[in-house]
């Protein structure tokens, strides 16, 4: 599947129209039901293939952001080999109490992977506690990048995004 094949794929499965709140607090007249490419095996194959140009050679970890993160980043493991980690909003409160899943980030290039990015808030957050748990962070991944301020929020943090597509990408797709 081509890359403007894979836009208009995803735009078709995935673009809704009408009134959303948004996890940044925002509201949109559009919104990317992202579950419905992530749940597509087809789909999820060609956002791997896709995705994994724009790993860093460095990376030794991917680190999928619960909950859209998750598959993208099981995904792009398999196409690129890398092992993957999968990170909790809050560590769990029992067993091994742990906030990432998978190998230990610590002392480790670790490449943040996440679906839709808005304001960065989310992966702002998880970026702070992956830090503190000794990950080296400099770079997130992202299928699409809404456009909505949270590219400047991610550098000023001292992060790089690099996004598959952009919103307006996505919306040119349609012709």
């Amino acid at each position: 599947m081509t890359r403007d094949d894979l836009a208009r794929a995803i735009f078709t499965t995935a673009h809704l129209t009408g009134t959303f709140l948004l996890r940044s607090g925002q509201t949109s007249s559009e919104y990317f039901d992202k579950y419905q490419i992530e749940s597509d095996p087809r789909l999820l194959k060609a956002i791997a293939e896709h995705m994994a140009p724009l790993v860093p050679a460095d990376t030794e970890l991917l680190a999928g952001l619960e909950l859209g993160g998750v598959s993208i980043a099981a995904a792009l493991s398999m196409e690129t080999g890398i092992p993957a980690v999968f990170v909790r909003k809050k560590a769990k409160e029992y067993g091994t109490q742990k906030l990432a899943e998978g190998p230990d980030v610590k002392g480790k290039r670790v490449l943040v992977v996440e679906d839709v990015v808005t304001s960065g808030g989310q992966i702002l957050l998880s970026g702070k506690d992956l830090r503190d748990l000794g990950a080296i962070i400099d770079h997130v991944v992202c299928l699409i990048d809404r456009e909505q301020g949270g590219r400047e929020k991610l550098r000023a943090d001292g992060y790089e995004l690099l996004s598959l597509y952009t919103m307006t990408e996505l919306k040119a797709s349609r012709s």
